[in-house]
Order: C-alpha cells, then sequence, then structure tokens
C-alpha cells in the first residue's frame, strides 16, 4: 500500500483567483437577467460602463505602480468590482456617475490600499455608497417596472438617457420614471418609507401600486430580481465558491430583526418576507458579504459579520436615512473585521488553555 503526503492546506477543489472571479461573475447572471426583463437594458449598459472603467483604472495605476499590466488584470477582481457596482446603480444613471464610482473603487478604496488582498473596504459597496453621498438624487433614479411605466424605453432610448439626459421622444429620467396614473414610481422601500413619513401605517403602505395588492410586501419585479440572486447564490455554495456562513447567517440576521422589529412596532416596521425580498438583501448576502478580502477569515467570524450585516441592515432601513441599507451595514462590519478574527481564531492544534 502507498501513501502520499502532502502539506497543509488540504485544498481538493483547486481554483486560483481568476477562476474564482469568473465564477463569481456567472452566478450574478440569473439576476442580470431578471433585473434587465424588469428594469430594462439600461441595466447592461451600466454593468459594461463600470466594467470598462474598473479595468483601465486598474491598468492605469498598476502601471504607474510600475507592476506587470496583464498579471493584475488578468485575475478579474476589477472586472468582478465593476460588475457588482453597475447591478447596484438605476439603469438610466448617467454616465459620468458610473465612471466616477468605477474610478474611486478601483483607484481609492482597492489599489490606494496595495491592490487586491490590501484592501480594508468592499470596493464595489464602497464606491457605491460614495455616490449614494454626493449624488443622492441621481442615485435614488429607479425606474418602475416596464409593465407598468407609462413611457416603456429601448435599447436606443438607454443610450441616449444615459449619455445626454434624454430618450429619442425628448422624455427625461423623471417623466420616464412615472407609471400609469401620472405618479413617478418609487422601489417598494422608498414606497414603505415615504408613506412612513407621511403618517400612514405599515400595513397602508402595501397599497401602493409597486405591491399590486400584496399583504407580504412583495413588489412587482423586485421579488423576482430577488429569487434570481438567490438562484445565483445557491449555484456558488453547491460549487463551493463561497463558505455556509456568512450568507446564512446574513439572511438569518436580517429575518430575527425584521421579526422582532415587526412584532415590537407592527405600524412602522416590514415584515420578515419584505425585508428579504426587497432591495439588495439577496444580492448582497451571496455576492456582497462573502468577499474573502474584506470579511472575516474564521468560521465563527463569518457567522458574526454576517449576522451583524442583517441586523444592522434592518435597522438603518427602520430607523435611518436611506431605504436600503445593505452597502451601509457592510462598510460597518468592514471595520470590525479585525477585532472579529482576533476574538474567534480557532485554537492552535496542541494547545492547552491555561
Amino acid at each position: 500500500m502507498q501513501f502520499s503526503l502532502s502539506s497543509s492546506p488540504h485544498n481538493h477543489v483547486r481554483r486560483d483567483t481568476k477562476q474564482v472571479m469568473q465564477m463569481v461573475c456567472l452566478g450574478c447572471i440569473p439576476g442580470i437577467i431578471a433585473q434587465t426583463y424588469f428594469f430594462g437594458l439600461g441595466t447592461l449598459i451600466q454593468i459594461l460602463l463600470a466594467v470598462l472603467t474598473a479595468v483601465l483604472t486598474e491598468a492605469l495605476i498598476v502601471s504607474l505602480r510600475g507592476k506587470t499590466i496583464s498579471a493584475v488584470i488578468n485575475d478579474y477582481s476589477a472586472v468582478l468590482t465593476g460588475v457588482l457596482l453597475g447591478i447596484c446603480l438605476p439603469p438610466l444613471a448617467p454616465w459620468w456617475l458610473v465612471v466616477i464610482g468605477s474610478f474611486f473603487s478601483i483607484a481609492i478604496v482597492k489599489q490606494l490600499y496595495g491592490g487586491l488582498g490590501f484592501n480594508m473596504f468592499n470596493p464595489a459597496m464602497t464606491g457605491y455608497v460614495m455616490l449614494l453621498i454626493s449624488f443622492p438624487m441621481a442615485m435614488t433614479m429607479w425606474l418602475p417596472v416596464q409593465s407598468l411605466a407609462l413611457h416603456p424605453y429601448g435599447f436606443s432610448d438607454a443610450i441616449s438617457v444615459i449619455f445626454t439626459g434624454y430618450n429619442l421622444a425628448g422624455y427625461d429620467v423623471n417623466q420616464l420614471r412615472e407609471i400609469a396614473d401620472g405618479t413617478s414610481q418609487a422601489t417598494p422601500l422608498d414606497a414603505v418609507r415615504s408613506g412612513l413619513i407621511a403618517g400612514q401605517t405599515y400595513s397602508e403602505t402595501l397599497n401602493a401600486s409597486i405591491f399590486g395588492g400584496s399583504n407580504w410586501g412583495l413588489g412587482k419585479g423586485w421579488t423576482w430580481v430577488a429569487l434570481a440572486y438567490l438562484l445565483g447564490g445557491l449555484w456558488l455554495l453547491w460549487t463551493k465558491v463561497i463558505n455556509w456562513q456568512m450568507p446564512v447567517s446574513t439572511l438569518a440576521g436580517v429575518a430575527l430583526t425584521a421579526l422582532f422589529l415587526n412584532m415590537l412596532l407592527p405600524d412602522a416596521s416590514g415584515g420578515v418576507l419584505f425585508h428579504l425580498l426587497s432591495g439588495a438583501v439577496m444580492f448582497g448576502a451571496f455576492f456582497i458579504v462573502t468577499d474573502p478580502v474584506s470579511g472575516s477569515t474564521t468560521n465563527q467570524g463569518r457567522i458574526i459579520f454576517g449576522a451583524l450585516i442583517g441586523f444592522w441592515t434592518v435597522i438603518i432601513r427602520t430607523f435611518g436615512g436611506y431605504p436600503d441599507a445593505i452597502a451601509f451595514a457592510v462598510i460597518i462590519m468592514n471595520i470590525a473585521v479585525p477585532l472579529i478574527d482576533y476574538y474567534t481564531q480557532p485554537r492552535t492544534y496542541g494547545h492547552v488553555q491555561k
């Protein structure tokens, strides 16, 4: 009988950085398809612009640092950052918004810290938060589901609006956001927040057209987009590209916090399904929280990291000034990663605690 010896770690799934990044991009495809179907082809244009800007920025910074451009670009980390940021932007956001966000994500958040593996914060989410704080009006111009839109748009219209501000018929983004009754359509999170500010109860806010009569807070289009990203995330789990601890604990944190607040403040807080299937929770849980660089590295730490992201997401949504808080929650917990890892390090083999 022959035995073969090898040094640890004994990793039987041998994937390099490039393969992992490519598979995460592939996992986004179901969600991107759903997002494009419900909100138009502007989504694909935003992703393309974000990827091109991210790759060009990475090449520029790497060349200035005197490193080999091809070796860095070929790891697909810049491509993934562009994809993740492009997904988060409104479909018809102006082109300069995408360029600024992608440049900031790569040049400041990633390369300024030393490149891949040294960045403290998630590049895509930090770029998104920078844009949201700096350009709040442009970042909240989400369109209604195309089936509800008074002025549906096509590919040529998307190109025209993104680069000129108007579609081929002369409508601007505010007009394209109108639905059949002439009002501007908001996202499910925006609709609930606006209703609560206006003095309505949570149940009354669900009468908005975007919910289509659903008493569970399931927004038209948005629910299917969330489920599509869930499908892509489950594929990443099945292929063992990501660990289960962070996405599962994130969703559990959202669900438990939403359940507690809904029981405590039923007229002012959304239900569990509303929080899980609205906004970017599903997308964030599987594609953002699981970032191996800016997240926790221990099994116990990953559970704490994800659970607290879920907690902060619901808390900020309910009491904060921004409807969708997954990006803020991720950045808050990125700061806490060193502390979490310090106190959750597994005991060294053979070590006896005094």
